[in-house]
Protein backbone atom coordinates (compact mmCIF):
# COMPACT_ATOMS: atom_id res chain seq x y z
CA UNK A 1 0.00 0.00 0.00
CA UNK A 2 1.44 3.45 -0.92
CA UNK A 3 2.13 6.26 1.51
CA UNK A 4 -0.67 8.79 1.89
CA UNK A 5 0.06 12.42 1.01
CA UNK A 6 -2.65 13.61 3.40
CA UNK A 7 -1.83 15.26 6.75
CA UNK A 8 -1.85 12.99 9.82
CA UNK A 9 -5.15 12.24 11.50
CA UNK A 10 -5.92 14.79 14.20
CA UNK A 11 -9.39 13.54 15.07
CA UNK A 12 -8.52 13.34 18.79
CA UNK A 13 -7.13 16.91 18.73
CA UNK A 14 -9.49 18.88 16.48
CA UNK A 15 -8.57 22.34 17.75
CA UNK A 16 -5.60 23.83 15.87
CA UNK A 17 -3.64 27.02 16.56
CA UNK A 18 -3.62 29.11 13.37
CA UNK A 19 -0.30 30.72 14.34
CA UNK A 20 1.92 27.71 15.07
CA UNK A 21 -0.17 24.71 13.96
CA UNK A 22 -0.25 22.90 17.33
CA UNK A 23 -3.41 20.81 17.88
CA UNK A 24 -5.39 20.54 21.12
CA UNK A 25 -8.11 18.15 22.28
CA UNK A 26 -10.11 20.90 23.98
CA UNK A 27 -11.09 24.40 22.96
CA UNK A 28 -10.21 25.68 26.44
CA UNK A 29 -6.66 24.38 26.04
CA UNK A 30 -6.35 26.16 22.69
CA UNK A 31 -7.68 29.34 24.32
CA UNK A 32 -5.00 29.17 27.04
CA UNK A 33 -2.37 28.52 24.38
CA UNK A 34 -3.42 31.62 22.42
CA UNK A 35 -2.43 33.77 25.41
CA UNK A 36 1.23 32.87 24.83
CA UNK A 37 1.13 34.33 21.34
CA UNK A 38 -0.82 37.41 22.46
CA UNK A 39 1.30 37.85 25.63
CA UNK A 40 -1.97 38.32 27.52
CA UNK A 41 -1.74 37.68 31.28
CA UNK A 42 -5.33 37.91 32.54
CA UNK A 43 -4.60 36.85 36.12
CA UNK A 44 -3.04 39.77 37.97
CA UNK A 45 -1.86 39.88 41.59
CA UNK A 46 -3.44 42.79 43.47
CA UNK A 47 -0.52 43.03 45.88
CA UNK A 48 2.44 43.23 43.49
CA UNK A 49 0.65 43.57 40.10
CA UNK A 50 2.54 40.62 38.62
CA UNK A 51 0.60 38.96 35.77
CA UNK A 52 0.07 35.27 34.98
CA UNK A 53 -1.14 33.29 31.98
CA UNK A 54 -2.89 30.61 33.99
CA UNK A 55 -5.02 30.54 37.14
CA UNK A 56 -2.91 27.70 38.58
CA UNK A 57 0.30 29.75 38.37
CA UNK A 58 -1.51 32.73 39.89
CA UNK A 59 -2.72 30.60 42.81
CA UNK A 60 0.82 29.36 43.51
CA UNK A 61 2.16 32.92 43.41
CA UNK A 62 -0.35 34.16 45.99
CA UNK A 63 1.29 31.92 48.59
CA UNK A 64 4.32 34.21 48.42
CA UNK A 65 2.21 36.92 50.03
CA UNK A 66 0.04 34.78 52.32
CA UNK A 67 2.90 32.58 53.57
CA UNK A 68 0.71 29.52 53.01
CA UNK A 69 2.68 26.26 52.94
CA UNK A 70 0.19 23.38 52.60
CA UNK A 71 2.70 20.65 51.71
CA UNK A 72 4.36 19.18 54.78
CA UNK A 73 7.25 16.71 55.04
CA UNK A 74 6.19 13.76 57.21
CA UNK A 75 9.75 13.04 58.29
CA UNK A 76 10.93 16.41 59.60
CA UNK A 77 7.76 18.54 59.64
CA UNK A 78 9.12 21.22 57.29
CA UNK A 79 6.41 22.85 55.13
CA UNK A 80 6.48 24.04 51.53
CA UNK A 81 4.30 26.18 49.26
CA UNK A 82 4.53 23.77 46.28
CA UNK A 83 4.29 19.98 45.96
CA UNK A 84 7.30 19.94 43.60
CA UNK A 85 9.44 21.68 46.25
CA UNK A 86 8.38 19.11 48.84
CA UNK A 87 9.29 16.29 46.44
CA UNK A 88 12.79 17.73 45.96
CA UNK A 89 13.17 18.24 49.71
CA UNK A 90 12.36 14.59 50.42
CA UNK A 91 15.54 13.59 48.58
CA UNK A 92 17.42 14.96 51.60
CA UNK A 93 15.94 12.12 53.66
CA UNK A 94 16.12 9.40 50.99
CA UNK A 95 19.60 10.35 49.77
CA UNK A 96 18.32 10.32 46.19
CA UNK A 97 20.58 12.16 43.73
CA UNK A 98 19.14 11.69 40.24
CA UNK A 99 21.32 14.22 38.40
CA UNK A 100 24.74 12.86 37.41
CA UNK A 101 27.80 14.58 35.93
CA UNK A 102 28.76 12.82 32.69
CA UNK A 103 32.43 13.77 33.15
CA UNK A 104 33.26 12.59 36.67
CA UNK A 105 30.15 10.70 37.81
CA UNK A 106 29.36 13.01 40.75
CA UNK A 107 25.66 13.01 41.60
CA UNK A 108 23.38 15.81 42.77
CA UNK A 109 19.85 16.19 44.10
CA UNK A 110 19.16 19.35 42.08
CA UNK A 111 19.81 20.35 38.47
CA UNK A 112 21.26 23.75 39.37
CA UNK A 113 23.81 22.06 41.67
CA UNK A 114 24.87 19.89 38.70
CA UNK A 115 25.07 22.95 36.43
CA UNK A 116 27.24 24.76 38.98
CA UNK A 117 29.45 21.64 39.40
CA UNK A 118 30.10 21.43 35.65
CA UNK A 119 31.90 24.77 35.83
CA UNK A 120 34.70 22.98 37.73
CA UNK A 121 35.37 21.02 34.54
CA UNK A 122 34.83 23.87 32.05
CA UNK A 123 36.52 26.61 34.09
CA UNK A 124 33.55 28.85 33.31
CA UNK A 125 33.16 31.90 35.57
CA UNK A 126 30.04 33.73 34.35
CA UNK A 127 29.55 36.00 37.37
CA UNK A 128 31.62 39.20 37.20
CA UNK A 129 32.17 41.82 39.89
CA UNK A 130 31.19 45.27 38.56
CA UNK A 131 33.76 46.93 40.86
CA UNK A 132 37.00 45.05 40.09
CA UNK A 133 35.90 42.77 37.19
CA UNK A 134 36.95 39.62 39.07
CA UNK A 135 34.93 36.60 37.90
CA UNK A 136 33.34 33.76 39.86
CA UNK A 137 31.86 30.33 39.16
CA UNK A 138 28.95 30.84 41.55
CA UNK A 139 26.58 33.76 42.11
CA UNK A 140 26.83 33.21 45.88
CA UNK A 141 30.62 33.69 45.76
CA UNK A 142 30.20 36.92 43.80
CA UNK A 143 27.65 38.16 46.35
CA UNK A 144 30.07 37.48 49.23
CA UNK A 145 32.96 39.08 47.32
CA UNK A 146 31.04 42.31 46.61
CA UNK A 147 30.79 42.94 50.35
CA UNK A 148 34.54 43.73 50.27
CA UNK A 149 33.68 46.73 48.08
CA UNK A 150 30.37 47.74 49.68
CA UNK A 151 31.45 47.19 53.28
CA UNK A 152 28.22 45.30 53.94
CA UNK A 153 28.32 43.12 57.06
CA UNK A 154 24.93 41.39 57.35
CA UNK A 155 25.83 38.98 60.17
CA UNK A 156 25.70 40.69 63.56
CA UNK A 157 26.64 39.20 66.93
CA UNK A 158 23.86 39.77 69.45
CA UNK A 159 26.27 39.59 72.38
CA UNK A 160 28.94 42.12 71.41
CA UNK A 161 27.49 43.85 68.34
CA UNK A 162 30.35 42.92 66.03
CA UNK A 163 29.35 42.43 62.37
CA UNK A 164 30.72 40.08 59.71
CA UNK A 165 30.64 39.82 55.93
CA UNK A 166 30.62 36.00 55.87
CA UNK A 167 28.41 33.53 57.75
CA UNK A 168 31.41 31.26 58.43
CA UNK A 169 33.33 34.09 60.16
CA UNK A 170 30.23 34.91 62.21
CA UNK A 171 29.82 31.28 63.28
CA UNK A 172 33.49 31.09 64.31
CA UNK A 173 33.19 34.34 66.27
CA UNK A 174 30.16 33.14 68.25
CA UNK A 175 32.19 30.26 69.63
CA UNK A 176 34.35 32.86 71.45
CA UNK A 177 31.33 33.75 73.60
CA UNK A 178 29.89 30.26 73.96
CA UNK A 179 33.14 28.31 74.13
CA UNK A 180 31.40 25.70 72.02
CA UNK A 181 33.70 23.35 70.08
CA UNK A 182 31.47 20.67 68.56
CA UNK A 183 34.05 19.25 66.14
CA UNK A 184 36.38 16.88 67.99
CA UNK A 185 39.52 15.14 66.77
CA UNK A 186 39.13 11.36 67.14
CA UNK A 187 42.83 10.91 67.84
CA UNK A 188 43.65 13.54 70.46
CA UNK A 189 40.14 14.73 71.48
CA UNK A 190 41.01 18.37 70.76
CA UNK A 191 37.87 20.39 70.00
CA UNK A 192 37.26 22.96 67.26
CA UNK A 193 34.58 25.56 66.61
CA UNK A 194 34.32 24.80 62.87
CA UNK A 195 34.72 21.66 60.75
CA UNK A 196 37.35 23.28 58.50
CA UNK A 197 39.61 23.88 61.53
CA UNK A 198 39.32 20.21 62.52
CA UNK A 199 40.19 19.13 58.98
CA UNK A 200 43.30 21.31 58.99
CA UNK A 201 44.30 19.97 62.41
CA UNK A 202 44.05 16.30 61.41
CA UNK A 203 47.09 16.69 59.14
CA UNK A 204 49.16 17.01 62.36
CA UNK A 205 48.50 13.32 63.04
CA UNK A 206 48.92 12.03 59.47
CA UNK A 207 52.08 14.06 58.80
CA UNK A 208 50.90 14.55 55.24
CA UNK A 209 52.58 17.47 53.41
CA UNK A 210 51.68 17.23 49.73
CA UNK A 211 52.41 20.86 48.76
CA UNK A 212 56.01 21.57 47.74
CA UNK A 213 57.64 24.96 47.21
CA UNK A 214 59.33 24.93 43.79
CA UNK A 215 61.98 27.40 44.98
CA UNK A 216 63.32 25.89 48.18
CA UNK A 217 61.81 22.40 48.23
CA UNK A 218 60.00 22.90 51.53
CA UNK A 219 56.76 20.93 51.97
CA UNK A 220 53.47 22.12 53.46
CA UNK A 221 50.33 20.42 54.69
CA UNK A 222 47.97 23.01 53.20
CA UNK A 223 47.85 24.86 49.86
CA UNK A 224 47.19 28.12 51.71
CA UNK A 225 50.35 27.61 53.80
CA UNK A 226 52.41 27.10 50.63
CA UNK A 227 50.90 30.21 49.06
CA UNK A 228 51.75 32.29 52.14
CA UNK A 229 55.28 30.82 52.25
CA UNK A 230 55.97 31.70 48.61
CA UNK A 231 55.58 35.37 49.50
CA UNK A 232 58.82 35.00 51.50
CA UNK A 233 60.58 34.47 48.17
CA UNK A 234 58.65 37.09 46.19
CA UNK A 235 58.47 39.72 48.96
CA UNK A 236 54.82 40.16 48.06
CA UNK A 237 52.57 41.85 50.63
CA UNK A 238 49.17 42.20 48.96
CA UNK A 239 47.11 43.03 52.05
CA UNK A 240 47.23 46.74 52.89
CA UNK A 241 45.83 48.53 55.93
CA UNK A 242 43.43 51.28 54.77
CA UNK A 243 44.28 53.39 57.83
CA UNK A 244 48.07 53.42 58.09
CA UNK A 245 49.08 51.82 54.75
CA UNK A 246 51.08 49.04 56.41
CA UNK A 247 51.22 45.94 54.21
CA UNK A 248 50.99 42.26 55.13
CA UNK A 249 51.61 38.98 53.38
CA UNK A 250 48.62 37.31 55.06
CA UNK A 251 45.04 38.53 55.31
CA UNK A 252 44.90 37.12 58.86
CA UNK A 253 47.79 39.38 59.90
CA UNK A 254 45.99 42.40 58.45
CA UNK A 255 42.81 41.37 60.28
CA UNK A 256 44.71 41.23 63.59
CA UNK A 257 46.38 44.57 62.83
CA UNK A 258 43.01 46.25 62.16
CA UNK A 259 41.85 45.20 65.62
CA UNK A 260 44.65 47.30 67.12
CA UNK A 261 43.35 50.40 65.29
CA UNK A 262 39.80 49.68 66.43
CA UNK A 263 40.86 48.84 69.99
CA UNK A 264 38.99 45.58 69.59
CA UNK A 265 39.83 42.76 72.00
CA UNK A 266 37.53 39.81 71.24
CA UNK A 267 39.37 37.18 73.30
CA UNK A 268 38.25 37.13 76.95
CA UNK A 269 39.92 35.26 79.79
CA UNK A 270 37.32 33.04 81.43
CA UNK A 271 39.02 33.39 84.82
CA UNK A 272 39.79 37.12 85.22
CA UNK A 273 37.83 38.61 82.27
CA UNK A 274 40.93 40.35 80.87
CA UNK A 275 40.61 40.92 77.11
CA UNK A 276 43.13 40.43 74.28
CA UNK A 277 43.54 41.41 70.66
CA UNK A 278 44.93 38.08 69.46
CA UNK A 279 44.30 34.45 70.29
CA UNK A 280 48.03 33.87 70.94
CA UNK A 281 48.09 36.68 73.55
CA UNK A 282 45.00 35.16 75.16
CA UNK A 283 46.61 31.69 75.31
CA UNK A 284 49.85 33.05 76.81
CA UNK A 285 47.87 34.91 79.47
CA UNK A 286 45.86 31.84 80.48
CA UNK A 287 49.09 30.13 81.53
CA UNK A 288 49.32 32.70 84.35
CA UNK A 289 46.33 31.02 85.97
CA UNK A 290 47.65 27.47 85.52
CA UNK A 291 50.84 25.58 86.36
CA UNK A 292 51.23 24.49 82.75
CA UNK A 293 54.71 24.96 81.24
CA UNK A 294 54.49 23.62 77.69
CA UNK A 295 57.93 24.79 76.44
CA UNK A 296 60.60 22.24 77.44
CA UNK A 297 64.36 22.65 77.04
CA UNK A 298 65.80 19.60 75.25
CA UNK A 299 69.22 20.21 76.89
CA UNK A 300 68.27 20.05 80.57
CA UNK A 301 64.53 19.28 80.65
CA UNK A 302 63.56 22.54 82.36
CA UNK A 303 60.11 23.80 81.32
CA UNK A 304 58.76 27.32 80.72
CA UNK A 305 55.39 28.97 80.37
CA UNK A 306 56.25 31.07 77.30
CA UNK A 307 58.26 30.55 74.13
CA UNK A 308 60.25 33.74 74.81
CA UNK A 309 61.36 32.47 78.25
CA UNK A 310 62.32 29.16 76.66
CA UNK A 311 64.34 30.95 73.98
CA UNK A 312 66.24 33.10 76.52
CA UNK A 313 67.04 29.98 78.54
CA UNK A 314 68.44 28.19 75.49
CA UNK A 315 70.83 31.09 74.89
CA UNK A 316 72.46 30.22 78.26
CA UNK A 317 73.26 26.73 76.97
CA UNK A 318 74.66 28.20 73.77
CA UNK A 319 76.88 30.61 75.74
CA UNK A 320 78.04 27.79 78.03
CA UNK A 321 78.88 25.70 74.99
CA UNK A 322 80.93 28.49 73.42
CA UNK A 323 82.80 29.14 76.72
CA UNK A 324 83.63 25.43 77.08
CA UNK A 325 84.94 25.31 73.54
CA UNK A 326 87.20 28.32 74.24
CA UNK A 327 88.45 26.72 77.52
Amino acid sequence: MGLSSESPDTGDKPHQCVQCGIHFSKASALKRHHRRHAAVKPFQCEQCEKGFLHASAFKLHQRVHTGEKPFKCEQCGKSFSQASTLNRHQWVHTGQKPFQCNLCGARFSRTFHLQAHRRIHTGEKPFQCPYCLKTFSYASNLKKHQRIHTGEKPYCCEQCGKSFTAATDFKTHRSIHTGEKPFQCAQCRKGFAVASALKRHQVVHTGERPYECDRCGRFFSHASSLKSHQMVHTGERPHRCPQCRMRFSKSSNLKTHLRRHAGEKPYICSICSKTFTTLSEHKRHELVHTDEKPHICFHCGKSFKTASQHHLHQLLHIEEGSLNSVG
